[in-house]
């Protein structure tokens, strides 16, 4: 059965279902996060591992700001664009393992790391004035970090891809760092997945090009048979009586020369084997 679209171009079941049932899913996607070269010791070779443990990212948006124009023509209002904006932020929401809240660890850390708080960067003195200065002291202060220091330029990146691995789509945000880190409800309640959600900011995103590994893929190559394969083939083909062999006729070793034995077809055989392999 076919139908006909609006330019009269027939197409049949098919394709409309290849073309309409086959939408991209939102459950599969990788996230990457970036952290500075000073909070490597913190997650060390479990970089990977806290990547997989996002459950929920975002793809960012944008919007162009523009100016109205409505002097060029009478009763005509234009807009031109002059500026494209994005979006302050991205939310990501992370799995906490219970061996050691890695998730929130890594956060707390870098937002601290921003603070100067574990660096030298508290200034007060401790509950006794002879102590040295402490995150404890009720008139502690502190002085953040160069924004150069604990903003990573690169590295966060949100791919979405679809379960076949044919397409991808890849989201790079500029300059990001932790905004913020939401609490997180504990409760005697029935128990569920203790989750961190934090928001990322950045100043713009780009996006790149997707791939496609089937694309440049080499040609496919005919699927040659296997030595038992071929062996069946070559005695089902060979017949022993349509086989006649060009033998010298001076030959006195035998009385008829054209005809061919058994024994005669079992070396013939066992030489077409021998040349096929």
């Amino acid at each position: 059965m076919a139908l006909t679209d609006r330019i009269g171009k027939s197409k049949t079941i098919a394709e409309i279902k290849s073309s309409l049932l086959n939408p991209a899913l939102t459950s599969h996607f990788d996230v990457e996060i970036p952290f500075p070269s000073a909070l490597r010791s913190l997650l060390g070779v479990n970089q990977r591992s806290f990547n997989l443990s996002c459950s929920e990212a975002s793809l960012p948006g944008s919007q162009l700001a523009t100016l109205e124009n409505n002097n060029d023509r009478t009763g005509v209002t234009e807009k031109h664009a002059y500026r494209r904006q994005f979006d302050d932020r991205i939310d990501l929401t992370f799995y906490v393992d219970a061996e050691k809240y890695t998730s929130i660890r890594f956060f707390e850390k870098w937002i601290s790391f921003i603070m100067n708080e574990d660096q030298g960067g508290l200034q007060g003195g401790g509950p006794l004035n002879s102590q040295e200065p402490n995150i404890a002291s009720r008139s502690y202060h502190y002085r953040a970090r160069y924004p150069n220091e604990y903003i990573m330029d690169q590295g966060l990146k949100v791919t979405k891809f679809e379960r076949n691995y044919q397409n991808s789509l890849t989201y790079n945000f500029v300059r990001a760092f932790p905004l913020s880190v939401s609490s997180m409800p504990l409760t005697y309640e029935s128990s569920s997945l203790l989750k961190v959600s934090v928001s990322m900011s950045y100043i713009r995103y780009y996006l790149g090009n997707g791939s496609n590994p089937t694309k440049n893929a080499p040609p496919v190559l005919p699927t040659l048979p296997t030595v038992p394969e071929q062996a069946k083939q070559n005695s089902k083909s060979f017949d022993p009586n349509l086989y006649t062999p060009s033998v010298n006729s001076d030959s006195s070793f035998r009385k008829n020369i054209n005809r061919v034995t058994p024994e005669d077809a079992r070396l013939i055989q066992e030489e077409a084997n021998f040349t096929m392999f």
